[in-house]
């Protein structure tokens, strides 16, 4: 899906994501990623949103290696993921995660720097104590807390401050790529413009490649170079930040962008409200997954699922309104 040369970072291809569960003594099989290919190319911070429940924290979560796929492959730089021991625990260094709630993600009986030091201890990195805990220091002061804060326990601390430890806990082993859950959903708003801008600078310095989750569309906007739009664990809609947001092109894509508050749009646009039943998450529908709620469905989209089709450079759409064939 790239429209450059330049190979992806991180791609993930035809990946899929399902729970077993028992209810009633029937099984059924949860699809919380069905079928979801990305590549994200070096330096860039690619948007992932939708609605709570959507499979995208999931997608976040495999292309981490905090959760295994059923199905479908994963490849860092170039290589897979699922190989060799070794060589799988170099890579994944290079691979970090930030979580949603900077408080219950560090542990509550262990210093800041303590936190910060167990990476190093873990993967064997930093010459001796005394060297460690000069990069710890050193990482404090990169997110912009003081020194004395390596001596703090997380409830001393406010929630800025604990994700901005969210963030060095995730940058002290060098990284490449990081996965960002969430990372300013539990925040005030105040706070939030302060962490979007130290990601942004940290990325600049470090030349870091983001996968950003939200479901803040604002806070997207902000970050992002493209957006994928994520609707019952498909990608329905992929295309660069300013494309998809002045022109979206799948319905469910439009309603979320129509629901922004005007004085934040490039364009005003009409409030488009989904009506219809969100399908359970165990329920197989036949055609496309969004016919329920959308407006323009019709009798193809009953019986044929769309496919994912570029419909114009780098813009990706799943909808049998914008098919080629």
């Amino acid at each position: 899906m790239l429209s450059s040369v330049e190979p992806p970072i991180m791609e993930l291809i035809d990946i899929r994501k399902q729970y077993g569960s028992s209810v009633l003594r029937r099984k059924h099989a949860v699809r919380a990623v069905d079928g979801v290919s990305l590549a994200i190319k070096p330096g860039e911070t690619l948007g992932l949103v939708g609605e709570s429940g959507c499979g995208k924290s999931t997608v976040g979560q495999i292309a981490a290696r905090l959760l295994e796929p059923n199905g479908g492959k994963l490849h860092f730089k170039g290589r897979t993921l699922a190989g060799r021991q070794k060589e799988a625990k170099r890579l994944r260094q290079q691979i970090q995660y930030v979580f949603q709630d900077p408080y219950t993600s560090l542990n509550p009986s262990h210093t800041i720097g303590k936190i910060l030091e167990q990476p190093l201890l873990i993967n064997r990195l930093g010459d001796g104590s005394k060297e460690r805990k000069h990069l710890v220091t050193e990482m404090l002061r990169k997110i912009g807390l003081d020194d004395w804060h390596a001596g703090s326990y997380p409830h001393q601390l406010s929630g800025g401050q604990r994700q901005r430890v969210g963030i060095a806990r995730a940058l002290m082993l060098n990284p490449e790529f990081i996965v960002l859950d969430e990372p300013v959903s539990a925040l005030d708003v105040s706070v939030q413009a302060q962490i979007l801008n130290l990601l942004k600078e940290l990325q600049q310095e470090l030349s870091l490649t983001y996968l950003f989750i939200s479901h803040d569309l604002n806070v997207v906007h902000y970050m992002s170079d493209r957006v994928a739009v994520m609707y019952l664990g498909q990608i329905v809609e992929l295309a660069d930040v300013q494309q998809l947001y002045e022109r979206p092109l799948h319905p469910y894509a439009q309603a979320l962008v129509s629901a922004i508050p005007a004085e934040n749009r490039q364009a005003k646009r009409e409030r488009i409200v989904l009506h219809g039943e969100l399908p359970a998450a165990a329920e197989r529908l036949s055609g496309c997954s969004f016919r329920t709620r959308c407006l323009h469905a019709h009798e193809r989209c009953v019986s044929e699922q769309p496919n994912l089709a570029e419909v114009e450079p780098g813009h990706w759409v799943r909808c049998h309104l914008h098919s080629l064939a």
